[in-house]
């Protein structure tokens, strides 16, 4: 029987079998071979009228890039008035109140005749400042090709290549295949969307899961909530989670947040209201002690060119190198001031 090497060992050789130049940024050195997963802000924040996407960018301003704000077509269109309101999109896009460049757009879904008018109009004259662009109710990964495609088109004669795309996971057909959607290279985000879900099984699943706590116990709507964030971050991409309807009880939304995170492996979280914006980055951002931890891990392994290094007792490689990266990323994204140190290793 072949003896079987030290795990040490093992992780010593592994971690040294490329050589790490001292200019090397961190992400290169813990990426090398592989794409870094997607980094964005945690909270979704999403506004359709004028009045309300307005004053969505005024908080933007004042709070900074720790939100990322979607602009409604589906939902935020009266009946008749669709280009109209994609337009005002654009507008504001590239109007001196869009500062962080944080603002993405939900078009139409891919069926409606809508969709690529949406896109055209916005892309022509905002590529450039869009964050993104959401794909809602996609049936499969083909319509979300489809999509994606038509949103390509339209950005590269805007001048934008590669505009990430947000994929509204609310269909049977979707979760089926959400880890093919999660690997086509332009999508970045599977949202959840679980109204739309939950009353496509036609009563099979009740109200109440719609809603905590049901929302974290019907087995149905939990097991597409982890097929999502599975599929998600199997290809370094971002699960977003479902909004919470309470918008007066912010302790509510608090929970949700910090469940969906702790529970479910959510990275970020969709807002329908200004008040659950905070709530939601704090619940989802990295504890204080964690990103001291990290700034303290990562400053040594950084002075031992990235090898195994042994920090109060216990064994830290690349491995949990990246995991404590990631932090550092999100406590940035979360606003949370950083030590020096953690600075200068982002």
């Amino acid at each position: 029987m072949k003896h079987q090497q030290d795990p040490i060992i093992d992780t010593a050789s592994q971690n040294h079998s490329t050589k790490v130049s001292p200019h090397m940024h961190p992400s290169e050195v813990l990426f090398q071979g592989s794409r870094q997963p997607v980094n964005i802000p945690a909270c979704d924040h999403y506004a359709g009228s004028e009045k309300l996407m307005r004053k969505s960018l005024a908080l933007q301003q004042e709070l900074g890039p720790v939100f990322d704000i979607t602009f409604d077509c589906e939902d935020g269109a009266a009946a008749g008035n669709e280009a109209a309101h994609a337009a005002l999109i654009a507008e504001l896009l590239c109007s001196s109140e869009n500062q962080h460049g944080r603002v993405g757009a939900r078009v139409h879904d891919v069926e409606s005749p809508f969709f690529e008018s949406d896109v055209e109009i916005i892309c022509r004259a905002a590529a450039s400042r869009l964050a993104y662009i959401v794909v809602p109710k996609a049936d499969s990964v083909a319509s979300v090709r489809q999509a994606v495609a038509i949103i390509q088109r339209h950005a590269v004669a805007a001048g934008r290549e590669n505009l990430p795309v947000h994929a509204l996971i609310e269909s049977h057909g979707a979760l089926y295949e959400a880890h093919a959607i999660a690997a086509l290279p332009e999508v970045e985000c599977l949202s959840f969307g679980i109204m739309d879900f939950v009353s496509a099984h036609y009563g099979a699943i009740p109200g109440m899961a719609m809603r905590s706590p049901g929302q974290f116990t019907h087995p149905l709507v939990v097991r597409a909530k982890l097929e999502i964030a599975t599929a998600a971050h199997a290809f370094g991409k971002v699960p977003a989670h479902n909004v919470t309807t309470e918008i007066r009880d912010t302790a509510v939304v608090a929970g949700d947040a910090a469940r969906a995170s702790s529970e479910f492996g959510y990275t970020r979280m969709w807002s329908i209201h200004p008040d659950q914006i905070k709530p939601i980055v704090k619940a989802m951002a990295p504890r204080t002690s964690e990103v001291n931890e990290a700034v303290a891990i990562l400053s040594e392994a950084q002075a031992a060119d990235w090898g195994p290094i042994q920090q109060n007792g216990k064994l830290h490689d690349r491995a949990s190198y990246r995991y404590y990266w990631t932090i550092l990323q999100r406590a940035r994204n979360a606003g949370i001031a950083l030590p020096e140190a953690g600075l200068n290793l982002l």
